[in-house]
């Protein structure tokens, strides 16, 4: 099974492309879709959230993590993390082993002739061993932070904070395999997702030229 991993910075359109595999019949494993069956309400995970975490985040910004319904309020949580180097790395200790264990069940019952892993902190974390492909969507920062801007509603100072989190882009690019560049509009990333599928299958067809 050769396994693409595919990343990049915030809102830099992983999730557009990843649909467009999807649609070409690609079965698509997402962390993000992972962590929110494993952090479901009443779950063991979220639970250790709500205990590990809770109570920093009412002292820092005076609401609950824990929503009336039994939800987490990710918006807090996210804002906590990115300000904060250290709550970040527990969160992760706490969070990522479970993601990448309900991932590979995932992938197990998928199937296909390849699989594409989306992974957001793949470079973070330094993932790409557990790829056989690192495919990264890139667009400029000053694009993200205009996309960033009109999804959250947040200041610039606050959309800066969440890109300087992150990997920085030469970083990721370093990494790529392949990149998607996705500076424009949804249709002009069709033809080089048809390409890299193409690619991919022969790939998948031919194990040792990976």
């Amino acid at each position: 099974m050769l396994i693409v991993g595919l990343t990049g910075g915030i809102a830099s359109g992983k999730s557009t492309v990843a649909r467009q595999f999807e649609a070409l019949g690609v079965p698509i494993i997402d962390a993000d879709v992972a962590s929110r069956e494993l952090m479901a309400v009443g779950s063991p995970l979220l639970e250790e959230i709500f205990a590990r975490f809770d109570a920093t985040v009412r002292e820092r910004y005076g609401q609950s993590l824990r929503r009336a319904d039994g939800t987490l309020e990710r918006s807090l949580l996210r804002r906590l993390i990115f300000e904060d180097a250290g709550e970040r790395a527990a969160l992760e200790s706490l969070t990522h082993p479970a993601i990448r264990a309900r991932m590979q069940v995932r992938s197990r019952e998928a199937g296909g002739t390849y699989q594409l892993h989306v992974i957001p902190l793949l470079v973070e974390n330094r993932g790409a061993s557990r790829v056989d492909r690192v495919l990264v969507v890139d667009c400029p920062e000053s694009l993200q932070l205009q996309r960033l801007r009109a999804r959250d509603g947040g200041s610039e100072a606050q959309a800066r904070a969440l890109l300087a989190a992150q990997a920085t882009r030469p970083a990721r690019l370093a990494m790529a395999d392949d990149v998607i560049t996705n500076e424009a509009d949804t249709a002009a990333l069709a033809p080089q997702v048809q390409a890299l599928h193409r690619k991919y299958l022969s790939l998948a067809a031919q194990p040792t030229a990976r």
